[in-house]
């Protein structure tokens, strides 16, 4: 089972990649993000045309997240995150598809920091640990794939400067922390579980060269509980779908399963 997660940066100004990704690759699932639609405008007979089923919960303009699954319908089970009731952001989405439990999952950026913007991305990791542990507990196999807005150390494995990051909301000591702490309780990330050393980029920025330059950094991540670790047989990220035409500015990353 292959399970993508792609920030597609608009799913309407990136179909014709999304469609094509989904027509070489055939993955099983595909979390997306950043969908910047509202639910009536999400493209889905052209996703269900591709042969993918699709769950989604949108939001005009900006955020925007949802799962597609091949050739089946994933059971959606929950959008959005428990702990504040004003939160109106379209940032998660969780399903069901077969023994395996999905989230797809769009972390605020959290920039200019500090300031009330990065105040709201750690109250949100914070209401994502809940669910995590709440997930955790059940003991099934469960994939938290998504944008996380998070680079995770401050080595140049996980971005291409620390120093040009150093001041970015992405690369904070709280931000960082709270991605450790998720770790810590049990789930692991997938990509350095695969390739534990080396740089790993997953994002280059449309600014500055970016992409010519391989100015790139490591924010998508799919989290797997120990049961979903277990299945783990491979992780790797689809570097060649960024320099293609039109382009978002992430790349598909991806794992596989037994």
């Amino acid at each position: 089972m292959r399970i993508v997660t792609y920030n597609v940066n608009g799913i309407k100004a990136r179909l014709p990649r999304l469609i094509e990704y989904l027509a070489e690759q055939q993955p099983d699932i595909v979390c997306l993000q950043e969908l910047k639609s509202s639910d009536e405008t999400v493209p889905e007979a052209d996703i269900r045309a591709a042969g993918y089923g699709v769950a989604w919960h949108g939001q005009k303009g900006f955020n925007g997240v949802a799962i597609l699954t091949r050739g089946a319908e994933p059971q959606a089970v929950r959008r959005g995150l428990a702990g504040d009731p004003e939160d109106s952001h379209s940032r998660y989405i969780e399903a069901r598809v077969g023994d395996i439990v999905v989230a797809s999952l769009y972390l605020p950026n959290g920039n200019p920091q500090p300031g009330p913007k990065f105040d709201y991305k750690l109250a949100w990791m914070e209401r994502l640990a809940a669910r995590a542990a709440e997930l955790l507990a059940r003991e099934v196999p469960v994939v938290l794939a998504g944008d996380y807005n998070v680079i995770p150390t401050r080595s140049h494995d996980d971005t291409y400067s620390v120093r040009a990051m150093a001041e970015d909301a992405l690369m904070q000591p709280e931000s960082q922390q709270a991605f450790r702490r998720l770790l810590t309780t049990g789930w692991t990330d997938a990509l350095r579980a695969r390739q534990p050393e080396g740089a790993l980029y997953t994002f280059w920025d449309y600014q500055a060269g970016a992409w010519q330059r391989d100015a790139g950094f490591r924010i998508d991540h799919l989290l797997l509980s120990p049961e979903a670790a277990d299945r783990l047989t491979a992780a790797g990220v689809d570097k060649a779908y960024r320099g293609r035409e039109k382009a978002s500015d992430h790349a598909p990353t991806w794992i596989t399963l037994r």
